[in-house]
């Protein structure tokens, strides 16, 4: 691994763990209106998940019962790796991991980071500020985002580069204690490669993340980004509500902004989810569906195939 690619890798995860955790929230002492509605209270419940890092519980709680037995179904074929593909860099995550886990990945990375960032605070601040007008002009005008997740992210990315332009990021002893945090708990989660994701199955995955996603908010922590502050002072209210539709506000504190944002549900039987979450896992389930019918049809046409190949020719006929 090279210096150049140790130090982006240290930066990515920072990143990542923020943006992995900056939606954590629970209930605040000053609440907006429609705080006690269901809609609301699932906000605050699903938020509860994350900041206690149980991602398996948040995913249990995200979809329907039925859906995340065919979704571990899935999994387990081969068809699927929701949620980690819903996650930001989520693709990545196995090949991080695998980098982090490294026998000496703790070296790579330290000289990677004196390469590159120590002593680097200007450079560091100005690409900090470069990122964010680069990602705010990306997030108004180009990938597939509602407009409600665009102001939202909008204002994430810019609350994000304000905290990283003011970040310890360049301190050579944060940086030593940080690698040696993220390295330990990467090697505690055994998943080094994506069989071992395969083998773990989706439950025991996000199981296994859980720790790893403490020990991410503490290093965040250690460079000035508490979430779990954040998540203290998070509030959740109710905007609209139809039939089995509805609207919650959401508002907390990230970096010393303020952030806002509206979150659509959809009430399934009974029950409320994001309805964004269960477009997607709607999508994923009939892919894995036909992608499992398939191979399905595959090996039976290659099991004829195979018995035709075998079989006895019939004998010919005497004259």
């Amino acid at each position: 691994m090279s210096p150049t690619s140790s130090s982006r890798l240290y930066l990515l995860l920072l990143c990542l763990a923020a943006l992995l955790l900056s939606a954590a929230c629970r209930r605040a002492p000053q609440e907006l209106p429609g705080a006690a509605t269901e809609p609301a209270a699932m906000v605050r419940q699903l938020a509860g998940h994350l900041r206690d890092n149980d991602l398996a519980g948040y995913v249990r709680a995200v979809v329907p019962p039925s859906q995340y037995t065919e979704l571990e179904t899935a999994w387990a074929q081969g068809h699927s790796r929701w949620p980690l593909t819903e996650l930001p860099l989520g693709e990545k995550l196995p090949s991080l991991l695998a980098t982090l886990s490294e026998p000496r990945a703790e070296q790579a990375l330290r000289r990677g980071f004196k390469a590159q960032l120590e002593g680097q605070a200007v450079s560091v601040r100005q690409a900090a500020h470069t990122l964010e007008l680069f990602g705010v002009q990306y997030i108004t005008h180009q990938g597939d985002y509602s407009p409600a997740q665009r102001a939202h992210y909008t204002q994430l990315v810019s609350a994000l580069s304000g905290w990283a332009q003011a970040a310890p990021l360049s301190d050579p002893a944060l940086a030593q204690t940080s690698i040696a945090t993220l390295t330990a708990a990467a090697r505690a989660t055994g998943l080094d490669s994506d069989q071992a994701f395969q083998q773990a199955g989706m439950t025991g995955s996000l199981q296994r993340l859980g720790p790893f996603t403490a020990a991410l908010k503490q290093v965040l922590a250690g460079y000035g980004l508490a979430l779990d502050q954040s998540v203290e002072q998070l509030r959740a209210g109710l905007v609209t509500e139809q039939g089995d539709q509805a609207t919650v506000r959401v508002q907390y504190p990230l970096a010393g902004k303020e952030l806002d944002l509206q979150v659509a549900l959809q009430r399934r039987d009974g029950h409320w989810y994001p309805a964004r979450t269960l477009a997607e896992v709607d999508a994923v389930l009939a892919a894995a569906r036909a992608a499992e019918q398939a191979r399905q049809a595959q090996e039976a046409s290659e099991a004829t195939a195979l018995d035709d190949a075998s079989g006895n020719p019939e004998p010919a006929a005497k004259s």
